[in-house]
């Protein structure tokens, strides 16, 4: 499928290969075109087509390129507008359309996935599990002219994501141009993506009678924790019921009262720290409506494996580059983070199929593996960000989204050294924006 100009990568950069592979199977440009014209419901494709855009952006996420500038400037003739009008078309890229993105090419990485046998058993073994979180897009610069008498960094926006942990895939989020806003109100949206006998995963901010009383109605479950403003009625008395590497565990029932008067008794597990957290807790209080048959420990065992999408926000703003601070326009930033989102999802999956040829190797989130060796989701992306630039028939071209040089181009050394020079030009600064919506502090 790749041809025979790729003979020479397979050898030395495989991964790089297999990134590329998986990239033309699920996200070539009739698929990101159809994309678009399912859910846009203003915008037009006009003469840059949304493929266009999504290319250009995957060059800058997964840094190839350092901005969108840069990507341009290296591919006028195939982009074919203005450099001003590839920017008015990003920021013009509807919420939907960013969130269809991410959805559906998840969805799509996820039957790679299934077909493969590289299902991990999550959390929560027995159990369908997704966790949940939001993340608040850093503050972008003042390079705007609309933002330049404001003394507050603007923030472009802030989303909700929903980690299949799975298959360690981001299969859902939901985006909102007002950075300041609460996310409270699209906890309800998730509900939508709720299926029967899943188990949620959330922290604190979660812990509204709306989402958990949302869940159960979807005959789902929950692990929740009890945000301190959420009163119940304890019913019952603690009674210890085991310990984890962390702390005690207790377990006691608890009453919560939703305003339409219908009464909702859960299970509370209290996990007494043995060390202080950062915000100076000693307690942790777990709120689900899974049955008995669960253990307590289980269920704080569980929660305790919340930090894996905080691991996947860090890899998209570290390894990959799913914030551009140059950016003040909502939409334009959030677009930004759905295509991050997706190359994350590639390289998970790229991951995942390394794993299941070399089951003797652990990833580098396995941290209670044992195994010394271990395959690194970093060194995957800054392999790929280097090597990519060799895979293509012509220097200096687009194809699928990537920036590549030819084998021409690097006379047979190691692809990533070639025209080192021409990748460290100075690049122009951004260009301005036209005036449409930006991001202001409150």
């Amino acid at each position: 499928m790749l041809g025979q100009v790729f003979d020479g990568f397979v050898d030395e950069s495989p991964v790089s290969v297999m990134f590329r592979g998986t990239l033309e199977n699920i996200f070539s440009s009739e698929r990101r075109d159809a994309i678009f014209e399912e859910n846009a419901k203003r915008q037009i494709a006009g003469e840059l087509a949304f493929s266009t855009c999504v290319g250009l952006l995957s060059l800058v996420t997964t840094r190839i390129q350092p901005s969108v500038n840069a990507a341009y400037g290296k591919n006028v003739e195939e982009v074919g507008v203005a450099v001003q009008s590839v920017y008015n078309k990003l920021n013009g890229i509807e919420l939907a359309v960013s969130e269809a993105l991410v959805r559906e090419t998840a969805a799509d990485v996820k039957g790679i996935l299934e077909s493969m046998n590289a299902t991990l058993d999550g959390p929560l073994p027995g159990y369908d599990v997704r966790i949940v979180d939001g993340n608040h897009l850093a503050g972008t610069d003042h390079r705007i002219k609309e933002l330049r008498e404001l003394g507050d960094a603007p923030l472009p926006g802030h989303i909700v994501a929903v980690l299949n942990p799975h298959f360690e895939l981001i299969e859902d989020l939901i985006a909102c141009e007002d950075g300041h806003a609460s996310q409270k109100p699209l906890y309800v949206l998730l509900l939508d993506q709720v299926q029967r006998r899943q188990c949620w995963i959330g922290d604190r901010d979660y812990s509204t009678m709306e989402f958990m009383f949302g869940i159960r109605r979807q005959h789902a479950y929950f692990i929740i924790r009890q945000h301190g403003s959420l009163k119940g009625k304890l019913v019952g008395r603690r009674r210890r019921v085991g310990a984890t590497d962390t702390g005690t565990v207790y377990e006691q029932s608890i009453q919560l009262t939703h305003a339409n008067g219908q009464i909702f008794t859960m299970r509370r597990i209290t996990l007494v720290l043995n060390t202080k957290t950062r915000d100076g807790d000693t307690e942790l209080h777990l709120l689900t409506n899974l049955p008995n048959k669960v253990g307590a420990c289980r269920i704080a065992e569980a929660y305790r494996r919340r930090w894996t999408i905080e691991t996947a926000f860090a890899k998209l703003t570290q390894d990959l580059r799913c914030e551009l601070n140059t950016w003040g326009y909502p939409k334009a930033a959030l677009f930004s983070f759905c295509v991050a989102v997706v190359m994350y999802n590639v390289l998970s999956t790229v991951l995942a199929a390394m794993r299941v040829t070399h089951p003797e190797v652990a990833t580098s989130e396995s941290r209670t593996s044992g195994r010394e060796r271990t395959f690194s989701f970093y060194y995957l992306a800054d392999e790929i960000s280097g090597v990519s630039r060799g895979i293509d028939r012509d220097p200096c071209r687009v194809l699928d989204g990537r920036l590549c040089f030819s084998n021409a181009e690097t006379n047979g050394k190691d692809p990533s050294l070639a025209s080192s020079s021409r990748r460290c030009q100075t690049i122009p600064d951004e260009p301005v924006w036209s005036e449409m919506s930006i991001a202001t502090r409150k």
